[in-house]
């Protein structure tokens, strides 16, 4: 099993900290400073890449962790089974506002740098659990080939570092989850209750086929 890895928020690592793995810690939040936070010309709308950073960033609820040693995707698999749980156990302890812009960012520095193929994988096997919490996880890596939502040129997820990042599902989050009936069943179970279940699973089917 992995080992837990300890958790700093932001100010945190802005700070600084004996810890071998500052220069990777630090190099993530000067990239979620600097491009996650900011508009990009190829992105298709405007607004900033991701608009729940710069908030969870101001905060101070924009967590970083890093995992060391860990090449195998299973023993990440282990690993991001464990984040679920420490992000919900921490979130049940915030008001609803605060839970919202909860950001856990978990960093492989010694996965692939130069094939993303396995990492994408295993975030499209780990997110139907994740969807099923209310969560939301995306992969990030150098070499990201998934097309941005609004620009199909563009390539939003590249990192200068592969990682994991987790946050609460939110209600604009439904284009993300076009991809399985599954995620568009729990998203509707979670923003719209009042939809009776055998309603909900045939909106979920036309959705699907669209």
């Amino acid at each position: 099993m992995c080992s837990e890895p300890r958790l700093w928020s932001a100010a945190e690592v802005a700070a600084g900290f004996d810890h071998p793995r500052l220069p990777e810690l630090r190099k993530i939040l000067d990239w979620s400073r600097g491009y996650l936070t900011a508009g990009h010309p190829e992105l298709g709308r405007r607004g900033p890449v991701c608009p729940f950073s710069a908030p969870s960033l101001r905060r101070d609820l924009f967590y970083l962790a890093v995992q060391d040693d860990v090449t195998d995707v299973e023993r990440i698999g282990e690993a991001l089974s464990a984040f679920r749980e420490r992000f919900q156990a921490m979130a049940g302890t915030l008001p609803p506002s605060d839970r919202e812009l909860l950001t856990f960012v978990v960093i492989l520095p010694d996965f692939d740098h130069d094939d993303s193929g396995e990492l994408d994988e295993l975030q499209r096997r780990m997110k139907h659990e994740y969807v099923a919490d209310g969560l939301m996880i995306g992969q990030f890596h150098p070499t990201c080939a998934e097309a941005g939502l609004w620009n199909e040129e563009f390539r939003p997820l590249r990192s200068p570092i592969p990682l994991l990042a987790i946050r609460t599902m939110l209600g604009l989050d439904l284009p993300f989850l076009w991809d399985e009936t599954s995620n568009l069943d729990s998203y509707l179970e979670r923003f719209a209750p009042l939809i009776p279940g055998r309603v909900r699973s045939q909106l979920v089917s036309r959705m699907a086929s669209s």
